[in-house]
């Protein structure tokens, strides 16, 4: 009789826990560690946070920002704009660099670019004034830019144009450039420029600030 009551509350039990665990397995949240002030959704982060799918990550002129996710972790640099999509980053604008074993994504504007393989990858997009430049620094990456798919391999970087689209072009042309958030520097090259120059020395930083480390090799 006990035995019976034990299985039917396990039964029971599953039916429950089942559903929110698969739930809290699509919801793949991250840890946030910014250096000097950033927002999330528009609200000054402290030090650190959680973060879920959705959420709008926007860094200053003079700021930075570590997100570590389950087998990738990616590196907002200063004046940028992103948006944090689970297994995929959208960058509005800025300079990101993604080391990834789980074929992470990047997209800007129409661009999507992706590792070709499970091994880890390490990469960078920049994202200014309608062009996108990407540049493989471990591994080969698809580079999908709306028209076509193309292969660019470890070593070597590329520029895009962030639409394929004629008409998106001629609109661009007559309006320029929406912001993408408030409350920061958005249009300064020269920081994206001088931000991409120094990934090296920051790349420290961002390795040092989780105890485990992505990688026993890294």
């Amino acid at each position: 009789m006990n035995t019976t009551k034990l299985r039917h509350g396990l039964c029971w039990a599953l039916i429950v826990g089942f559903p929110a665990l698969l739930f809290a397995s699509d919801a793949m949240p991250a840890m946030l560690y910014a250096k000097g002030e950033a927002w999330i959704n528009g609200t000054s982060v402290p030090k650190s946070s959680a973060i879920f799918p959705g959420d709008l990550i926007q860094t200053r002129a003079d700021s930075l920002v570590n997100i570590n996710a389950t087998g990738s972790r990616i590196l907002v640099l200063a004046d940028s704009v992103t948006k944090y999509q689970g297994n995929e980053v959208s960058l509005e604008h800025g300079t990101l660099t993604v080391v990834t074993s789980t074929e992470m994504e990047t997209r800007a504007g129409d661009v999507t670019v992706r590792p070709v393989s499970k091994d880890w990858a390490e990469f960078v997009v920049t994202h200014v004034d309608g062009t996108v430049q990407i540049v493989a620094k471990k591994g080969d990456l698809a580079i999908d830019d709306g028209q076509q798919t193309s292969t660019l391999s470890q070593g070597q970087q590329t520029t895009r144009d962030d639409s394929q689209d004629p008409e998106k072009k001629k609109k661009k042309k007559r309006t320029g450039a929406a912001e993408a958030a408030t409350g920061s520097v958005l249009n300064s090259t020269a920081a994206i420029v001088g931000g991409t120059a120094v990934i090296g020395g920051v790349a420290l930083w961002v390795y040092t600030r989780s105890d485990d480390p992505i990688s026993p090799k890294r």
